[in-house]
């Protein structure tokens, strides 16, 4: 890994530009409820004479969860909300959620806007993996095939032979490797070296890691087990590899909220972003669902078990995007069409396997 890429590594871990954006007002949480319902009628009303639909992310705030569902949007991963609004008969997509996000959504429907209440919401993984120092990486190891994870930008999907979710990642990676093939993963490592362990592929991997899921650790999660003896964890693979080892359940965003919902146990410690919780609590309203303890808190964790970015999404910003048309996700032509290269050849993989792909990401 060169210095430069050390470099942005090192930025997006630093807890002072996480805390730079957490200091970004989320006007959500300070309306009554009187204010939060005249900005979603407000939204609502729009959404329609814009010809627009929204799709949020299951880490984003729950009043935009909730504005989706009764919006008649969605609520997933990335590449599902993607997915989502390319068979949706509207022609403007507001994303909610990461600009890589809006980025994937934009690529699958190049011909239709899509909006974002805020384009400065990135993502620690998207800022590890810059494409000329991934692109360098890549030429240095031309023998190898190049899997990146849907958390990158459309610039180092381009530069990708496979773009995968978690939730197929290990799938896809057997598969290469069951044909001698050798791998550059990126960009997180957590869920590179998961990979690794169930598929035992070749793979050089990138060091990159999300903010949230890192700051999970295993001591904290079986203190807290020793309160609750009878929760089942549930881990997102982004996170360390010792969080995973005492898991019950590691798997995507959709895996998760599937193991609280069809497990017998009824309670369950969550290792990954709160912001699943308003799905988990609609889904399984008799089960208890606590949060999974970070390496600090308060003052001294760097995401507190959500994501800094995410919560840069708000009533507030959705409505100005909205009125305004601003907050454009634009991707190049050229660009995304070698961007759903890959894309597509997951998608491919995943229907003739039969596999779902909802990730995460």
């Amino acid at each position: 890994m060169n210095t430069e890429s050390d470099a942005v590594n090192t930025l997006a871990a630093d807890s002072q530009l996480v805390r730079k954006h957490l200091a970004a007002v989320n006007l959500s949480a300070q309306m009554d409820a009187e204010q939060i319902a005249d900005y979603k009628a407000r939204i609502k009303v729009l959404l329609k004479e814009k010809d627009a639909v929204l799709v949020a992310h299951y880490y984003t705030d729950a009043l935009l969860q909730e504005l989706a569902e009764e919006s008649g949007g969605f609520i997933s991963d990335s590449l599902e909300m993607a997915r989502f609004g390319r068979d949706a008969k509207e022609t403007t997509l507001v994303v909610a959620g990461v600009r890589f996000m809006g980025e994937t959504a934009s690529i699958l429907s190049p011909d239709k806007t899509v909006l974002m209440p805020t384009l400065e919401a990135t993502c620690s993984l998207d800022l590890a993996c810059p494409i000329d120092d991934f692109a360098a990486f890549c030429d240095a190891h031309p023998d190898r095939e190049v899997v990146v994870y849907a958390n990158t930008s459309a610039a180092v999907k381009a530069r990708a032979d496979w773009v995968v979710t978690s939730s197929i990642a290990v799938d896809v990676v057997e598969h290469l490797a069951a044909q001698g093939k050798k791998i550059i993963w990126a960009p997180d490592k957590h869920l590179g070296s998961y990979i690794q362990k169930r598929s035992g592929a070749d793979m050089l991997l990138w060091d990159g890691a999300c903010i949230v899921h890192e700051e999970f650790k295993a001591k904290g999660l079986l203190d807290l087990r020793a309160v609750h003896p009878d929760a089942a964890i549930l881990a997102h693979p982004e996170s360390p590899a010792a969080v995973l080892d005492i898991a019950d359940v590691v798997g995507s965003t959709t895996q998760i909220i599937n193991a609280a919902v069809n497990l017998p146990n009824e309670s369950f410690i969550v290792a990954t972003d709160k912001g699943i919780f308003y799905k988990l609590q609609q889904l399984a309203p008799n089960k208890r669902f606590y949060i999974a303890p970070t390496a600090g808190n308060d003052a001294t964790c760097r995401s507190c078990a959500h994501c800094p970015w995410m919560a840069m999404n708000s009533l507030d910003r959705l409505y100005q995007s909205l009125l305004s048309g601003s907050n454009r996700v634009s991707v190049d032509r050229e660009l995304a069409k070698r961007a759903m290269i890959p894309l597509q050849r997951m998608l491919d993989f995943s229907a003739q396997h039969k596999l779902r792909v909802a990730g995460k990401a």
